[in-house]
């Protein structure tokens, strides 16, 4: 898994490395396994959904940062059968809409802040949210 680091992940990493609260080494590694633990969960993945020739389930593989890493590796390892991509939506990026956090790329209505993909098509654009308790009747930039 590649994992290229954004610059809010590396601000949020440096937070704890020069944060000099921690008594010890201990204390700081568990605080930065949380807290990259935190950014990864923020994510969205790639997995690679294999079916063999026959029909039957395959070998899954996840996770990947993005489509092409996902298709390099199935392109090296040759099982048979037929792949496919599936995203794998952020669990913590739905929380924190789900809490009201506001996030780049996301609708920006007051009462809505869900991903783009929860949102229906309506023509080019994205229509209303199909989260059932959210009011939003179209996306907004």
């Amino acid at each position: 898994m590649r994992i290229t680091p954004r610059r809010e992940e590396v601000d949020a990493v440096k937070a704890v490395l020069e944060d000099p609260g921690f008594d010890n080494a201990d204390q700081m590694a568990k605080a930065l396994i949380k807290e990259i633990g935190s950014i990864l969960q923020m994510r969205d993945w790639v997995a690679l959904v294999h079916t063999w020739s026959d029909g039957h389930r395959g070998l899954n593989f996840a996770p990947f940062g993005n489509e092409a890493e996902a298709k390099s590796f199935a392109s090296k390892m040759a099982f048979g059968g037929t792949g496919r991509i599936v995203p794998l939506h952020s669990p913590g990026a739905m929380l924190a809409n789900h809490d009201g956090k506001k996030w780049k790329g996301y609708c920006q209505h007051d009462e809505c802040g869900h991903a783009p993909f929860t949102h229906s098509a309506a023509s080019a654009a994205r229509g209303a949210c199909q989260i059932p308790t959210c009011p939003c009747e179209g996306f907004r930039k």
